[in-house]
């Protein structure tokens, strides 16, 4: 099967992460962590884990003037990602502190900095491919994203996270987790949210539950579970960034939506044996290895 075109819109961030035996309550403090830092943010975790799954990938989004932005760039080049979209602004690259402890279970708090500044223009739509659009750039971008990429002809798998009023645009699949489901739905129950979501939208629900694995719902089908590999798990960080990526370049690749949505769950638990976002995103040999 070959290689698919994915655009990316979405969030770049620099990933501060303290590794800690215990995460901290409310007012507390937790010593001893071990700090590392990582490139993040969920669009650029998104593009990465496409990359390294082999779609061709082009990621639009913003980054400061600033050393963490020059960074940024630098690592997302390596990895083979076109980032002739992106744009510097006079504002601080974005930054995420994440503290992680040895379940593999994490706080964040982002500072989204250029991605809050991020306007978008025209996007590179020739011939086909999925575009790829996250919750943490503006309102205003998702829409103009949603948009062209319908005149296009360019499905869109739409990543709410966070979660916030949906677009009035065109979705092909839209890709909560559970808690970004119940909020955007009003129900508690993954089912129950994952249809009402597909009733309100016409797009593909794939609600995404952890360890659990995840909640599959097709225009006109029934809801389907997909089980999580069993596997040690070292950090979450970037699991759902992993699913996110993976999803869309299989169906980039022209892959059947069931497929795809069992591929990316199966690299999304590989992702988390290793600390760090996009340490432990696997490629396509990694996942035939395991």
């Amino acid at each position: 099967m070959s290689a698919g075109r994915v655009l990316v819109v979405g969030s770049i961030n620099v990933d501060l992460v303290c590794s800690v035996d215990r995460l901290p309550l409310a007012g507390e403090t937790v010593t001893g962590g071990r700090f590392a830092q990582f490139g993040g943010g969920k669009g650029a975790n998104q593009a990465v884990a496409a990359a390294r799954l082999g779609a061709q990938v082009s990621l639009v989004g913003a980054v400061g003037d600033d050393e963490f932005g020059s960074q940024a760039l630098d690592e997302l080049r390596r990895e083979g990602i076109d980032v002739s979209g992106v744009v510097r602004v006079d504002a601080p690259t974005g930054v995420a502190l994440i503290t992680v402890d040895k379940a593999g279970e994490n706080q964040i708090a982002v500072a989204s900095g250029a991605n809050a500044a991020f306007t978008l223009s025209s996007l590179e739509l020739r011939g086909s491919g999925v575009v790829l659009v996250g919750h943490e750039v503006s309102p205003d971008v998702v829409l103009a994203a949603g948009r062209q990429a319908a005149a296009a002809g360019w499905p869109v798998i739409l990543n709410p996270a966070p979660a916030r009023e949906l677009p009035d645009v065109p979705l092909a699949v839209l890709t909560p987790n559970a808690s970004e489901a119940a909020e955007l739905s009003g129900c508690s129950d993954p089912a129950d949210a994952a249809t009402s979501l597909a009733s309100s939208t016409g797009a593909a629900v794939l609600v995404t539950l952890g360890g659990e694995g995840a909640l599959l719902l097709e225009p006109g089908g029934e809801a389907e579970r997909i089980p999580a590999e069993r596997v040690d798990v070292v950090d979450t960080t970037g699991a759902g960034d992993t699913v996110n990526g993976a999803l869309a370049a299989e169906l980039a690749a022209g892959r059947p939506l069931r497929d795809a949505a069992r591929f990316a769950l199966r690299a999304a638990a590989l992702s988390t044996t290793r600390p760090g976002a996009r340490e432990g995103m696997p490629t396509r040999a990694d996942l035939e290895a395991a």
